[in-house]
């Protein structure tokens, strides 16, 4: 008899024996996970009967695992650090108050980061289905939950690898000296030359960014035709994307090994490469200077919130994806704290990096701004707008530092205050430099001014292949998630091979993808950045948080932790998880909708005659677009929950894998095993079988002792499970 049993536990107690069997079959018993959905394939009572060897589920079932721990903590850390660590968090951490913004970002990732993923991480591994599958058993009213999930990872996937394209045609383009962006392209008019009016206006890496790659159009209306490059370079992104997950886990596990890990050692490269260029302390100075005033502000706290929301990857179903392959005993509370921790540190590690080398460039601007306004002064007083009084006597024009150059400065401004203005003279300050510097985020960051800081270093080549490099494995361990996200439930769901399924959806999705590598393709991405995955996903994530904690209850699914752990979580998870985030997350989805309905919906298009972009409104059938996006993300919610309350469709609940049929047929007959022996009873005295739709063992279930004894209802399980199972009562 185990150790663990509960029989052999209360069997030298001085409680009458059948006290003892009503206990361990009662509902309300402590070990009442036996009637938890969540519970099904965690095998009962210890260890198997002799002559029977010990199966894994994998081998079971014959779903695929990881090879290694290593191979699935890489896999979650490559979904979760993407490119919004790179080129987001820096541009909000100095928006919102340098340094101070940490704070908030850090109290949000304990408050719902960590116990969000944590939820998730567990659901997956317990259930070991993918989203369709996990919120169709934990509560099949809300089996939308899934669906939403995987629409919201088509829309991210379509334009996400669009991205992706970008960073692969800039990687080739890299292999050149000088850089093809390094300067503005000269235009032959007769015997003349000029420089290109539109790259004179703006700047060399603007131009190659919005006329040479994307030629893009000045209004969304006008969709100028396919870019026939963008075009190629998506074709080969979802080639690459396709190799990675053609067999699951198996291929993508390998291909983590290196996109994961590849990352890191650039950004460790840029940042000993970039603490050794003039300016850099000055950008790692500005970034982390606290601006304590700013912290209080409840904008700050929204973007925290939204930050860490997304960059866990919460909602999307590829972490729960990820997890249904790991063994039913893994620590999965070591692998959400882990991976959270490792994610933080990563935007503070690309923070460093873009500010460092931000703070070269803003130097770069600076001095290049005091040898212009020098040129200026020195054209006054050759021609004697400007007396030589003015200049202070230690001033050499041929050294020039910023110090000279801004106490020249104030001199002139205070001397000729009337006519100053004529003078067109500007102050040169380098922390009006790190400020625009430090303005830009998405793609103004990393296709603009990051490549005009590499511009600059030596060995200009080498650093931009190294940076697009980086950036083509961060966006593919991101899509290796998403895609997992997309084919994970439809595997779980249909009988359909893996490889024709990647395929297919890999071929769906640059067909549709088309829409992105038009001439105003750039106008769709942000379209769908900012519409088809915000809210939608927030929704997503509330319910989750809300049939877990208090439709399949916080007691129960602490209890099943338990089980599956070894130990019981701190107490403080069921307080975050019932209440705390919850309420986060409302107020979070609010703060979202009253943002969306004060900004008016637009875009910033480039003009070209201007070199500048200038905001647009969206035209009325793109407006309509926007908001079809967010309707269509959230229509399974409703859909489903009306259909399964009138069982209009099945539950979804019968598609059970064959890991949780005979887990469960070795639970309950470890169970009756006891029953029998506490009882005294021959297999020929226990009590006759009851009907087959009894073999149900979910919270719905009402004689457990029927339950148990149904060893004929339980081997034909298949058959057995087609009735509806009641929603689990809450247990909080």
């Amino acid at each position: 008899m185990p150790k663990s049993s509960k029989v052999t536990q209360l069997e030298h107690s001085n409680e009458h024996v059948t006290e003892s069997v009503a206990d361990l079959l009662a509902l309300e018993a402590p070990m009442d996970y036996k009637s938890s959905q969540m519970s099904m394939n965690m095998a009962g009572g210890g260890p198997p009967p002799i002559g029977k060897p010990d199966i894994s589920p994998d081998l079971e079932d014959g779903r695929p695992a990881w090879n290694s721990k290593l191979q699935y903590i890489l896999a979650q850390v490559g979904f979760s650090v993407g490119l919004g660590n790179v080129w987001r968090f820096p541009y909000l951490c100095q928006k919102n108050g340098g340094g101070a913004y940490l704070v908030p970002y850090f109290i949000l990732l304990i408050l719902i980061g960590i116990p969000l993923f944590f939820l998730e991480l567990a659901v997956g591994q317990r259930i070991r289905r993918g989203s369709i599958g996990v919120w169709n058993y934990v509560c099949p009213r809300l089996g939308g939950i899934g669906v939403s999930s995987l629409m919201v990872c088509g829309f991210v996937g379509l334009y996400y690898n669009v991205i992706i394209g970008w960073s692969i045609f800039y990687f080739f383009q890299s292999f050149q000296y000088p850089l093809p962006w390094s300067d503005c392209p000269i235009r032959r008019n007769g015997s003349q030359a000029i420089v290109e009016p539109e790259c004179e206006k703006s700047s060399a890496t603007t131009y190659f960014w919005y006329r040479e790659t994307l030629n893009i159009t000045s209004t969304i209306a006008d969709s100028g035709g396919l870019n026939w490059r963008m075009t190629l370079s998506l074709l080969g992104a979802w080639i690459i994307v396709c190799l990675a997950v053609i067999k699951g886990i198996q291929s993508s596990g390998k291909v983590m090994y290196f996109s994961s890990l590849f990352p890191y050692v650039v950004l460790f490269c840029f940042l000993v490469r970039g603490l050794f260029l003039k300016g850099a302390v000055d950008g790692i100075a500005h970034m982390f200077t606290p601006k304590l005033e700013i912290m209080l502000e409840p904008q700050v706290w929204r973007e925290a919130a939204t930050q860490v929301f997304f960059a866990l990857g919460l909602g999307f179903g590829g972490v729960i994806a990820f997890s249904s392959y790991n063994k039913r005993d893994n620590n999965c509370h070591f692998d959400a704290v882990l991976v959270s921790v490792i994610n933080f540190v990563t935007s503070i590690l690309a923070t460093l990096v873009v500010f460092a080398v931000l703070g070269f460039k803003a130097n770069v601007m600076n001095e290049k701004c005091v040898v212009e306004n020098a040129e200026k002064i020195l054209g006054y007083l050759n021609s004697n707008v400007l007396s030589q009084d003015l200049i202070p006597p230690h001033v050499n024009f041929s050294h020039l530092t910023s110090s000279d150059y801004a106490e020249m400065y104030s001199v002139i401004k205070i001397v000729k205050e009337d006519s100053f203005a004529q003078l067109g003279l500007e102050p040169c300050l380098l922390e009006d430099e790190l400020n625009k510097a430090g303005a830009v985020q998405g793609t103004g960051l990393a296709f603009i001014a990051f490549t005009e800081a590499m511009t600059h270093f030596p060995a200009s080549p080498f650093w931009s292949v190294m940076f697009f490099f980086m950036l083509i494995n961060l966006g593919l361990g991101s899509m290796i998630g998403t895609m997992t996200g997309i084919t994970t439930p439809i595997l779980d769901t249909f009988k359909i091979r893996k490889e024709v399924l990647t395929v297919g959806c890999c071929i769906v999705a640059f067909l549709c993808g088309l829409l992105f590598v038009q001439r105003s393709g750039n106008y769709f991405v942000a379209m769908f950045d900012d519409y088809s995955a915000g809210l939608p996903l927030t929704l997503v994530v509330i319910l989750e948080n809300v049939s877990v904690a208090w439709i399949y209850g916080t007691k129960r699914f602490m209890q099943d932790l338990e089980d599956m752990l070894g130990f019981r979580p701190h107490t403080v998870y069921f307080y975050l998880w019932k209440y705390v985030s919850p309420v986060c997350l409302l107020i979070l989805i609010s703060a979202s909708v009253v943002e969306m309905a004060i900004s008016p919906p637009g875009y910033n298009a480039w003009v070209q005659d201007l070199a500048m972009e200038r905001f647009q409104s969206y035209p009325p059938w793109a407006l309509a677009m926007c908001f079809a996006l967010i309707i269509v993300a959230m229509l399974p919610l409703p859909l489903v929950f009306i259909a399964r309350h009138f069982n209009w469709i099945p539950d979804g609940s019968n598609k059970l894998s064959v890991s949780y049929r005979k887990s469960l047929t070795k639970e309950a007959s470890t169970l009756e095993d006891e029953t029998r022996f506490i009882l005294g009873k021959n297999p020929s005295e226990a009590p006759s079988p009851m009907p087959s739709h009894r073999a149900y063992l979910g919270p719905g279930s009402t004689s457990p002792v029927e339950l148990i004894t149904n060893s004929t209802s339980i081997s034909g399980y298949g058959s057995g499970y087609q009735t509806n199972p009641a929603p689990p009562k809450s247990e909080s």
